[in-house]
C-alpha cells in the first residue's frame, strides 16, 4: 500500500468516525507530510475540512430542533 493510499484510508476512517478533534489532528499532520505532493495533500485536507463543516452544520441543526421540541408552547418543559 502506498503512502497516499494509507493517508486516504486514514482520512476515510476519520470522516466516518466524525470526531472533530481527530479530523483536526489529521489536518495538522497532513500539513507537515512532505511525502505527499501538494495536490494530494490539499485534496485530503479538503475532504477533512468539508467533513468538519458538515458536522458543524448538522450539530447546529440538531440543537435547533432540540430547542424547538423543548420550547413548545413558549416555555422550556
Amino acid at each position: 500500500m502506498s503512502h497516499l493510499e494509507e493517508v486516504i484510508a486514514r482520512v476515510d476512517a476519520a470522516v466516518e468516525e466524525s470526531v472533530i478533534t481527530h479530523m483536526n489532528e489529521l489536518l495538522i499532520e497532513l500539513s507537515e507530510d512532505a511525502a505527499l505532493s501538494r495536490e494530494d495533500r490539499y485534496e485530503q485536507q479538503q475532504r477533512l475540512r468539508n467533513a468538519i463543516a458538515h458536522h458543524g452544520r448538522q450539530h447546529k441543526e440538531d440543537m435547533e430542533a432540540r430547542r424547538e421540541q423543548l420550547t413548545k408552547g413558549g416555555t422550556i418543559l
